[in-house]
């Protein structure tokens, strides 16, 4: 069992520097940065997402804990917004440690989240996935999301 917790500084301070070199590393496959500015252009992209860091205003960031055990398992990060077309939750990283990948903790994080945004009265969880991240995709799947725009790229 599952739940999310706040996340603190110390964590906040373990998980981006984790997070930017893990965000670099999806861009660079993915073909979207070379490898040259990466790291630099992911640290840019936290820095501004993230100005206050835990604190930063509308930015929900939690560890995951495995409550039975009472240790942590991952990371998950959304952020809140509203528009006309209603509350949403926007899921910008989704992290389960190495170790406890395969065990049913991904399903039991996505259920945790439903929880936790429900709590907010958020009407819609959205999320941007590498194609060629197949287990994340699938995961997601089966948790109820579906795709709604697909961006395409052709090399000449």
């Amino acid at each position: 069992m599952v739940k999310l917790e706040k996340m603190s500084q110390q964590d906040f301070g373990d998980y981006l520097s984790n997070a930017i070199v893990e965000y670099a590393k999806e861009k660079i496959k993915a073909g979207t940065w070379a490898e040259k500015e990466a790291y630099k252009l992911s640290e840019e992209a936290f820095n501004k997402l993230l100005p206050d860091g835990v604190n930063t205003e509308k930015q929900y960031l939690f560890s995951i804990m495995n409550i039975n055990e009472q240790i942590k398992i991952g990371y998950l990060w959304f952020q809140y917004s509203e528009s006309l077309i209603g509350k949403e939750a926007f899921i910008y990283d989704f992290y389960i440690f190495e170790e406890f990948r395969g065990k049913g903790y991904g399903i039991e994080s996505m259920k945790a989240l439903d929880t936790e945004v429900r709590k907010l009265k958020i009407d819609k969880i959205s999320l941007h996935v590498f194609s060629h991240n197949k287990r994340a995709i699938s995961l997601y799947r089966k948790v109820g999301f579906v795709d709604k725009d697909l961006l395409m790229s052709k090399y000449i």
